[in-house]
């Protein structure tokens, strides 16, 4: 799971291995050490019928509700957004780079746009 924090809002990026966990054990957790200082990220299942966001003992949880887990699951739906309280929440499926990166991209989606890039290159 990445995040991604831009002015007033927070991306959220999946992949293939999040997706099935979430789907699975209903939440999700990664921690980044600033030096003693952690900042936790996680997602959870979320009563409402939209995603929310808390932050709250360094610690950003961003609800979603299971409908929505289940249809990145079970469907080729990309993401869910919403804006709550003036914050921009999106939490989208990881898709591959189109340019060469050097991270590991093996668990990330196909990105449905390589096909066509590929073939307006030949």
């Amino acid at each position: 799971m990445k995040i991604r924090i831009n002015g007033n809002s927070v991306r959220f990026r999946l992949t293939r291995s999040d997706v099935k966990q979430l789907a699975v054990t209903n939440r999700l957790e990664e921690k980044v050490d600033f030096g003693g200082q952690p900042l936790v990220y996680s997602i959870k299942i979320g009563d409402g019928r939209d995603l929310s966001s808390s932050f709250e003992n360094s610690t950003i949880t961003l609800y979603m509700p299971a409908k929505m887990i289940g249809e990145l699951v079970d469907t080729d739906k990309v993401g869910f957004e919403n804006i709550s309280g003036g914050l921009h929440l999106l939490v989208e499926k990881d898709f591959t780079c189109i340019d060469n990166v050097s991270e590991d991209q093996s668990d990330n989606y196909p990105n449905p746009l390589a096909k066509s890039v590929y073939e307006e290159g030949d």
